[in-house]
């Protein structure tokens, strides 16, 4: 299971699986213009983020050493066994409930299902 990413250093991670690998000042810099943080917020992030395995920050580079995927499919994984008790059919009927699904979704979803 992938390290655990708080909501705010996600949206971090957003921003750097977009534009890696990356200097540190740039992603200063676009995180100052898209989340309003200082330099030393963001480079705080980057320390916390490394020290936990998410980023690696070699020679002022920052790369993602997490996937998106890996990191969303950590995230539904510790919904799942947290709100669900490991039961996805619960759910996945707690889901449909909550939200309309189109009929292009509800075919998406399908196809996947199928796929072993």
């Amino acid at each position: 299971m992938a390290p655990k990413i708080h909501e705010s250093e996600y949206r971090f991670c957003l921003i750097l699986w977009e534009v890696e690998p990356i200097s540190s000042r740039e992603l200063s810099e676009i995180c100052h213009e898209k989340l309003g943080w200082s330099k030393t917020t963001t480079y705080t992030v980057i320390k916390r983020l490394s020290d936990r395995g998410v980023v690696r920050n070699e020679n002022a580079v920052v790369t993602s050493l997490i996937s998106k995927q890996e990191a969303q499919i950590s995230e539904i994984d510790e919904l799942l066994e947290k709100k669900f008790e490991g039961n996805i059919p619960a759910f996945i009927a707690a889901f449909a409930k909550s939200k309309r699904l189109s009929e292009e979704e509800i075919s998406e979803i399908m196809k996947i299902m199928g796929e072993e």
